[in-house]
């Protein structure tokens, strides 16, 4: 049965259509690997995406180069590109568990993918000359490869991420390319000599097979990278549509992480959750009505639950499955005391920024327990304007607090925060434990009204029967000797001049 000039026209966008939605998704995939191998979310993005369209600039310019055969040398470069999307978080993930060149390997898959990609467009502009005139042969092949482009950003942030992972999002991807290039192999096989012809039968049949073996081995080799990043056993793991959690055991302890950064240890978390949370509580009068941002771990929610006057607990973080692991995981739900699920505790899914510029309420307290300022898009629940949302959400005599990093590890940035509070209006008071598993950790506390010389109301926390915090600890929680580094210039950090992720980057975090 022969095909219409429309029909091969159709199968050829088609397939421009799957190259589109392959790309785009195979980008993200790459970036959200770099972030999480190397950090610094915005920044690896804006490097991935630059460096894949710059890869395509190449491979349009060496299209030209194919003078013959164009057909044969289109669906190979689908066949490569297959392979690439499919198998490129499993190297990524393989290559960071036996070297420390993982982001290079990153960046040359996004390299290879790029040209691949710039190479296809040319050819099917050209393969299409047969089928359609000039006027609609452009529009109409680059128009299918951007349409796919959208449909590959809606698939990776509602479906792929949140569902499939990492480990699974590249193969569908992969098997797509595959199939829609079969189809186009079908549609177009008479153009392409017999020989050739045999070959790209072979190439399919070998593409297939690898791509089952890869998604059959995939799930071990996702965990062995993992593995080797973590030094204790993991014991969960899940990519969600906002991050990675991870949950490690050693002997009897756990640990939990977000994107590879520490958040807590079973071993010593009350050592970072009781300071935090009764020193403010402490100096309040009144204790109704708390307001927890970030914090789905739901320890701090525990420590404010031994106050019988809380009436009303609000706990707000991004990530709904960091709130139900929070309610429902064993070990988490153990170590919180199972306060994500008492009646006074309302949790909401919401980003922080948010949730306050709508928030009617004035709240007694504020405890900001939000992963450290990493990157631009945390650096902004870390600026002068979030501050300033607090400050408005506050009662008169209201506290808030913030965990802020180490002052030893990233002082200018533990002074950036507490100069940022000043700047929004409060009187601050710079706290820090030595946590055994973390380090030398600090928060920055504020009040509308002079923090020092105020009595702290200590009486409640022999009955609370806490693990470490005592009465007598706070004067060392509240003293500091002279910053380590030269803080005279660290800077107001704000939503516009966001300073703070760069004082935090440029940390000496090799001591850590």
């Amino acid at each position: 049965m022969g095909y219409s000039k429309k029909q091969k026209s159709l199968a050829l966008k088609i397939a421009l259509f799957a190259t589109g939605v392959s790309g785009i998704v195979a980008e993200y995939i790459l970036s959200t690997l770099a972030s999480y191998f190397i950090g610094n979310a915005i920044l690896q993005f804006t490097l991935i995406v630059s460096i894949m369209l710059f890869a395509m600039g190449l491979g349009s310019r060496f299209s030209k180069r194919f003078t013959s055969q164009v057909i044969v040398w289109f669906i190979l470069t689908e066949l490569l590109l297959s392979i690439l999307v499919s198998f490129s978080a499993l190297v990524a993930y393989w290559v960071y568990g036996v070297t420390d060149i993982s982001w290079l390997v990153i960046y040359c898959l996004s390299i290879a993918i790029g040209l691949l990609i710039g190479l296809e467009i040319p050819f099917a502009t050209r393969i299409n000359d047969e089928f359609e005139e000039l006027r609609l042969n452009i529009s109409s092949i680059l128009e299918k490869d951007y349409f796919g482009s959208l449909l590959g950003g809606l698939f990776f942030a509602f479906v792929g991420l949140p569902y499939l992972g990492l480990t699974y999002t590249p193969f569908v991807l992969g098997i797509l390319n595959l199939t829609v290039s079969f189809f186009l192999f079908k549609i177009l096989q008479e153009y392409i000599a017999p020989a050739a012809k045999r070959g790209l039968k072979m190439a399919y049949a070998l593409v297939t097979l690898a791509i089952v073996v890869g998604v059959y081995f995939a799930k071990p080799i996702v965990k062995y990278g993992e593995q080797v990043k973590y030094k204790d056993k993991i014991v969960f793991s899940e990519q969600t549509r906002y991050q990675k959690i991870v949950i490690t055991q050693w002997k009897n302890w756990h640990s939990l992480y977000i994107n590879g950064n520490q958040q807590l240890s079973s071993f010593d978390e009350f050592m970072y959750h009781e300071p935090m949370a009764h020193i403010p509580m402490s100096l309040l009068k009144q204790r109704s009505n708390i307001l927890i941002l970030g914090g789905g771990d739901g320890c701090l929610a525990r420590e404010l639950l031994r106050y019988p006057e809380v009436k009303s607990m609000t706990l707000v973080d991004l990530d709904p499955r960091m709130i139900a692991l929070g309610k429902s995981y064993p070990v988490l739900k153990e170590l919180n005391e199972n306060a994500m699920n008492n009646p006074k505790v309302t949790c909401v899914s919401e980003d922080a920024f948010n949730f306050l510029e709508k928030a009617p309420a004035q709240f007694d307290a504020i405890f900001v327990d939000l992963p450290d300022p990493n990157s631009v898009d945390l650096n902004k629940l870390y600026t002068k304007q979030f501050y300033q949302l607090c400050y408005q959400k506050l009662r008169e005599e209201g506290v808030l607090i913030t965990q802020a990093g180490s002052p030893y590890y990233a002082t200018k940035a533990f002074y950036c925060i507490d100069k940022t509070f000043r700047a929004a209006g409060f009187k601050t008071l710079p706290m820090h434990n030595q946590v055994l598993t973390l380090g030398e950790w600090g928060w920055v506390l504020g009040m509308k009204k002079p923090v020092k010389g105020r009595i702290m109301d200590t009486r409640g926390f022999e009955r609370m029967k806490l693990k470490w915090l005592t009465a007598e600890a706070i004067p060392q929680l509240i003293s500091f000797g002279k910053p380590l580094v030269d803080t005279t210039g660290v800077e107001v950090n704000t939503i516009f001049e966001p300073k703070l992720y760069t004082y935090y980057r440029d940390g000496n975090w090799d001591l850590y």
